[in-house]
């Protein structure tokens, strides 16, 4: 395990945070909550049938002794819970709606959150990043001034590592967006001991190539730099001008980042969610997230391609957001 994770862990255990799994009957799910509780990281709140998820968890032989299994159907605060999401709301689901709405273990699960019964959710191992997505948005919102949230990679090798935006949520991103995306990635850098140093990248360096799209991510570098003048940001930049100092010398000698960056914004989706599932399964790096930026409280998506030991880091990271 990375020097990232070790400290992670020790920052995050003495707290006892209390992390929602959704996702309660899922294979990965179970065996990620029985590690976690077994080492005292964080509290899991497994969504389900209580008598389903015991039954599964011995059929898989792993140790849930230490989580708390949470049933819509019989949870004696589901009253409570109708009455707050009918209000946060503001009228535009009646409580009819809201009833079965939190039978849906996404929605069940982001309300315990947002209710403060919890302090952070992780699902997606079974659902769409739209299902974890949708009741974040509509439940705990986005923090005063972000208009989106986006989704990042934490990407891990031994003593590197990079972060990864957006690689989960905005599809075509406008200069505005990747100027807010530059800013909210800078942040969650800092909160895992990363100094930010931000690229945003293109197929252009410095204007080698002239289109909308490379236009598009220059306006967002001079956006992200007006808006937060102590931003190390620059670009647009293609990734070897951004990452390998000789390849900077030589493409962008006057940028400050002059190779070394850390932290890589992708002008869309297409080309974010590419990148890190190439440097996932070529580059042999572990890719930790979707991290969702810009909400109140701490919401992440899993990859339903994970396996349990993606579960376990990703839970480890969304206590130590909750800290």
């Amino acid at each position: 395990m990375s020097d990232l994770f070790i400290t992670l862990k020790d920052k995050v255990k003495s707290n006892n945070k209390r992390i929602v799994f959704p996702e309660g009957l899922d294979e990965r799910i179970l065996t990620a909550a029985s590690q976690l509780g077994a080492e005292g990281i964080l509290t899991p709140v497994l969504i389900g049938s209580e008598e389903k998820v015991v039954q599964k968890a011995q059929e898989l032989s792993v140790n849930i002794s230490s989580s708390e299994i949470i049933d819509p159907r019989n949870y004696t605060g589901f009253d409570e819970m109708v009455s707050s999401f009918v209000e946060r709301r503001k009228g535009k689901n009646t409580e009819e709606q809201a009833r079965e709405m939190l039978l849906d273990e996404n929605y069940f699960g982001t309300m315990l959150e947002y209710l403060n019964k919890a302090d952070g959710l992780v699902s997606g191992a079974a659902h769409s990043t739209a299902d974890t997505v949708r009741p974040a948005l509509q439940i705990i919102k986005t923090k005063p001034g972000i208009k989106k949230t986006s989704g990042v990679f934490i990407m891990v090798k031994e003593e590197e590592k990079y972060i990864f935006a957006d690689c989960a949520i905005n599809i075509a991103p406008d200069s505005q967006d990747l100027a807010e995306i530059a800013a909210a990635s800078a942040e969650t850098a800092q909160l895992f001991d990363i100094d930010p140093r931000i690229a945003m990248l293109s197929f252009s360096t410095k204007g080698s190539a002239k289109s909308e799209e490379t236009e598009k991510v220059s306006e967002a570098v001079r956006i992200a730099k007006e808006q937060n003048p102590d931003l190390v940001v620059d670009g647009e930049f293609q990734f070897d001008a951004a990452f390998v100092p000789a390849v900077a010398e030589k493409k962008a000698p006057d940028s400050e980042l002059k190779g070394n960056a850390n932290v890589f914004v992708f002008p869309g989706l297409e080309a974010g969610n590419i990148g890190y599932k190439i440097a996932q399964r070529l580059g042999n790096f572990d890719a930790v997230g979707p991290i969702l930026q810009g909400l109140n409280q701490p919401v992440n998506d899993l990859s339903r391609g994970c396996v349990a030991d993606d579960v376990y880091k990703l839970a480890i990271l969304t206590a130590a957001q909750a800290l």
